[in-house]
């Protein structure tokens, strides 16, 4: 009983779980309301000849839907870190977001996903992602860039264990990988996803916007701590 009290206090401090709702609930309003307007619009395939060498693996669905719970440990340990870097990495996160926003309106994209066989296992499973994850809101990959911002954010941070970074990058490449061998996505996509993390994650840090980010943290703080 005493251990979750204890988590809260060592992961959750109290400037944590605003950045980490905000990156959540902006993140699906991104992704959904792109989709809600954009949805109807002319779409661009993007995919190369060097991505229809690109097999077909269905198992590697299980990287591509498990890479939720890589994001969930290393944002929640991403941000126990001092406020001024918390600020730093989610002013980082939200500006991608607002990009991504942005190129799904200006230039939206799609792709060419294979015929599925009714007949086993890891076809079914791809046949349900396929269903609820419509082929566009593709580039730049929201997948490649949030796994590869889960290892930056603690990059060269030698508190964090180097097997657990050496992990952590491991496990960012292999969903960017996976999402070629699903086919969600295509090789300009990953490409798209993780510059689009490093630009960000170098404004987040070297620009004075992480400032304005934390401005409007302490407001939140405030404002919560009053009622």
């Amino acid at each position: 009983m005493h251990k979750i009290p204890k988590f809260r206090t060592k992961y959750i401090k109290s400037y944590s779980l605003p950045p980490l709702l905000l990156a959540v609930s902006f993140n699906m309003l991104v992704y959904i309301g792109s989709r809600a307007i954009a949805g109807g619009w002319p779409h661009h395939n993007i995919e190369s000849g060097l991505d229809r060498l690109i097999p077909f693996w269905p198992p590697s669905a299980v990287i591509y839907l498990g890479c939720y719970l890589f994001w969930a440990a290393n944002y929640i340990l991403i941000a126990s870190r001092s406020k001024e870097e918390v600020c730093k990495f989610f002013s980082a996160d939200f500006l991608s977001r607002i990009v991504c926003f942005v190129v799904f309106l200006a230039y939206p994209t799609t792709n060419t996903r294979p015929a599925l066989s009714p007949d086993g296992f890891w076809n079914q499973v791809m046949s349900l992602v396929y269903s609820i994850d419509a082929a566009d809101n593709l580039f730049p990959s929201i997948h490649c860039l949030v796994s590869w911002l889960c290892y930056i954010g603690i990059r060269g941070k030698k508190d964090v264990p180097a097997w657990y970074r050496g992990a952590s990058c491991l496990m960012a490449a292999l969903v960017c990988l996976s999402t070629l061998l699903t086919k969600q996505h295509v090789i300009i996509d990953v490409i798209g996803g993780v510059l689009l993390a490093e630009i960000c994650f170098w404004i987040g840090k070297k620009t004075p916007i992480w400032s304005v980010y934390e401005k409007q943290l302490d407001k939140m703080l405030k404002t919560g701590g009053s009622k």
